[in-house]
């Protein structure tokens, strides 16, 4: 067969941790999930590492890994989000390239990618350089080789681009047909022109590079990659897949690869079941013999170009006008506010080339009198991103520098390459892609230029952030009351920024909500108690103490003395400062606890005041996530008595409410309302407990038709998928807990036919794979008598096709 088919899949996500933290906090957008990550990963990565393929009647007959038949490549950042929050789908992933492997000829599905999605031609040579090394290092550790090819951001792509890939021994990357500029046989003299995508995008060509090298560049079918989003191909597998094959030359001798590359979250985020039609797509080219799946390296390696191409310089797969999008109002944009402007583009990146240019030689005076290589130790950071034990940062620190460092010059070190890791970080692609300058993408990117700030300042002293806040004042945002980005970094950013005072403010805040604890982890700090003094009147309270604030990341740390009064909810007044002297500390603290004692609050408000002058803190200098726990813990209490004032008022006037749904009068709003808080809570309630009660289930969903109940569908489909995969993962460890069994089959009954739209992903996977071990072997001793297998089979069968899947 001379026909080959290469899916390949573009999954990544820009990295949107807090610089300070180390962590994504709470985005209420993304809710009823933590953060965007979070949702993208239920419905995007994790569902294409066990994918479904249905039979005639909608039954899951088989599930599979997607990931082991296409080409793919993960952002950097994003993999490092999923190896701590999603390691199940991070597992999976790992798994595919190795399963991969044994599939194409020892290549494996998975490619790098450029570290965090830095438009390269806008790069200089040494970001460059960084960006490629820092790629290569992360997938090699992750996926225990190395990468044969690497994805570029928006395949962004110049001829320097490709000498350093070639440098460091990609052997190919996947292009545009639109950056094409032309291309010939291998041998022949005359080009031919390919510009307009006027190129045969089934062979791959050889890219002859001025240094000597050479790249293998594969540039994707257009029309049929867009026919994904247009076309709506993913809406049926079967139609997906006859696209696919629909472009081979049928009178061609030679190999023909058909190969497409999108974004990977068209297969489930932007698509719905997206992951699906491609899993049945793959299923039918092999299962009917139309093509065979294959990747690239394996493609390359059994039939090596006999073409050649040229690129057109400074192009994208996302921008008509070469790789303006990320430097200039050029005109492309999402299409969503046609009456935008993007002119805030230019200033943006004048503002960070700027700061990266001020900070480079700071870094490297600094690094020289540590006795370190600075561009050097810079491609090698990596390894500490990737780990950051102790042990792994001593032994890097120590193979650097050419003397032993102090503690302080080990810090100092260690802000440096932070320093210079923020100033790689906001050069991340979304930043300019979309239409505001105010959008989260473009203001994730100032966070990590003000982190780089923050740190240049403590280590030059020198303060870059009013002439990088002039440059960003240039950069006007289409909606009046943002004005700029400088006003944006005043209201959005600024406030935000963290230091070690910052942290202490947070644990002595959060001690009052959580029982207290000597030792701390915050993030990326760690805080440590050395007196922790607690007094309590009534619903108020005061806590006065000393802890050592230290950063995992950097290793700087500050002893600070603080204290915090509590009013009650989210009431509270507090100040942190540095360690004063114990003698200090001891009168403060019997200043506080004295006018605390004798209730005089106004008092101990002004003690704060006086003690800790301009490190006052409250509930708002909380981290995000935390300020919702605290909320969260304080609304429980209120909404108990909301709750019972619902429910007495609908118990009291419940024969009426009947009355008035009987004869089909319009129940008044505050009734109705009544009715449907209560029957949305009960639901809610039911679904949250360990042991939910079917009968009750089903009483309510009566009751939600006979009352027209209007659900909270997104919360109660979240809360009954939670518990089903939570009692499906008790079957799994305890696999003769039947009673729990019969309990899941008959709420999965109960539920059928109900307004709920049920999506029970993760107890179906759990029982696919119950069903492929510990099922056979129950089956088998059926066969030979045993009543208890016989009666386990049937009781686990009925779960199964309960499940929607089919045995």
């Amino acid at each position: 067969m001379n026909k080959y088919v290469c899916i390949h899949g573009h999954f990544y996500q820009p990295p949107r941790e807090n610089p300070w933290l180390n962590e994504v906090e709470l985005q209420e957008s993304a809710s009823p999930y933590h953060d965007w990550n979070e949702r993208i990963s239920e419905e995007c990565y994790a569902r294409n590492s066990a994918s479904r393929i249905l039979n005639a009647k909608g039954n899951i007959v088989d599930i599979i890994n997607n990931y082991g038949y296409i080409s793919f490549n993960f952002g950097p950042t994003l993999l490092e989000w999923m190896q701590r929050k999603d390691p199940d789908t991070y597992k999976a992933i790992l798994e595919a390239d190795k399963e991969s492997q044994k599939r194409f000829s020892g290549h494996g599905s998975a490619i790098a990618q450029v570290y965090n999605h830095i438009i390269m031609p806008l790069a200089n040579e040494r970001d460059k350089q960084t960006q490629v090394i820092w790629g290569i290092y992360d997938f090699t550790k992750r996926f225990g080789r190395a990468p044969e090819g690497m994805w570029l951001a928006e395949t962004a792509a110049d001829t320097p681009t490709l000498e350093v890939l070639a440098e460091h021994g990609i052997k190919f990357t996947i292009l545009s047909p639109y950056q094409a500029r032309s291309f010939r046989k291998i041998g022949d003299k005359e080009w031919t022109s390919a510009e307009g995508a006027r190129i045969n995008p089934r062979r791959p060509y050889l890219c002859q590079l001025p240094s000597g090298r050479q790249i293998v560049l594969f540039f994707y079918d257009g029309p049929v990659s867009q026919g994904i989003a247009f076309e709506r191909l993913l809406n049926r597998g079967e139609d997906f897949a006859h696209r696919l094959v629909s472009v081979f030359d049928e009178h061609s001798k030679e190999p023909q690869v058909m190969n497409i590359a999108t974004d990977g979250e068209t297969y489930g985020h932007h698509h719905r079941f997206g992951e699906m039609a491609l899993s049945y797509a793959i299923n039918h080219l092999e299962e009917e013999n139309l093509a065979q799946i294959t990747v690239y390296g394996e493609f390359i390696e059994k039939f090596p170009p006999q073409y050649e191409a040229r690129i057109i310089e400074e192009s994208s797969w996302s921008c008509a006008h070469g790789v303006e999008r990320w430097r200039s109002d050029c005109g492309c944009n999402t299409g969503g506010h046609p009456n935008w402007n993007q002119a805030w583009r230019t200033p943006i990146r004048n503002a960070f080339d700027w700061l990266r240019d001020e900070l480079a030689p700071l870094y490297e005076a600094e690094m020289q009198q540590l006795g370190a290589d600075p561009w050097q130790t810079r491609n090698d950071y990596i390894q500490v991103v990737m780990d950051r034990s102790e042990e792994n940062v001593e032994r890097f620190i120590s193979d650097h520098t050419s003397r032993e460092l102090s503690m302080p010059e080990k810090v100092r070190f260690l802000k440096l390459m932070e320093m210079e890791y923020h100033t790689l970080l906001i050069y991340t692609s979304c930043g300019w892609f979309f239409d505001e300058v105010s959008g989260i993408e473009t203001v994730q990117d100032i966070f990590y230029a003000s982190r780089a700030l923050q740190l240049a300042h403590d280590i030059g002293g020198k303060d870059l952030e009013p002439a990088f806040l002039k440059l960003l004042s240039a950069a006007k945002s289409n909606l009046r009351e943002r004005g700029d980005a400088s006003m944006i970094y005043e209201q959005s950013v600024k406030p935000t920024m963290i230091d070690l005072l910052r942290v202490g403010a947070h644990y002595a805040v959060s001690s009052m909500f959580q029982d207290f604890s000597e030792e701390l982890d915050l993030y990326s700090f760690t805080a440590v108690s050395e007196e922790y003094d607690c007094t309590q009147a009534g619903r108020q309270r005061l806590a006065v103490g000393r802890a050592i604030i230290k950063s995992k990341v950097t290793w700087e740390q500050l002893t600070v003395t603080y204290g915090v009064l509590h009013l009650g909810d989210h009431q509270l007044f507090g100040g942190v400062r540095e360690f004063m002297s114990y003698e200090d500390y001891e009168q403060l603290r019997e200043e506080l606890k004295t006018a605390f004692e004798r209730g005089y609050v106004s008092e101990v408000i002004m003690l704060l005041d006086k003690h800790f002058e301009s490190h006052s803190y409250s509930f708002w200098h909380l981290f995000k996530d935390d300020q919702k726990k605290i909320l969260d813990q304080v609304l429980g209490h209120t909404m108990e008595g909301v709750e019972n004032d619902f429910q007495q008022l609908y118990d009291n006037n419940y024969s009426l409410i009947a009355a008035i749904k009987t004869i089909g009068m319009e129940m008044p709003r505050p009734l109705q309302t009544t009715v449907d808080y209560v029957v949305n809570t009960r639901l809610l309630r039911e679904f949250e407990a360990e042991e939910p009660d079917p009968q009750e289930v089903r009483r309510l969903l009566e009751e939600v038709n006979r009352m027209k109940v209007k659900l909270s569908l997104d919360q109660l489909e979240f809360a009954l998928t939670q518990r089903v995969d939570q009692m499906m993962r008790r079957i799994q460890e305890h696999p003769q807990d039947t009673a729990t069994m019969d309990r899941l089959v008959k709420l999965l009954n109960v539920i059928d036919g109900s307004q709920l739209e049920t999506d029970f992903w993760q107890a179906q996977n759990i029982a696919f794979r119950m069903q492929q071990d510990g099922y056979a072997d129950m089956k088998k001793r059926s066969t030979q008598g045993d009543q208890a297998a016989t009666a386990w089979c049937q009781k686990f069968e009925k779960l199964y096709q309960n499940l929607n899947l089919n045995i």
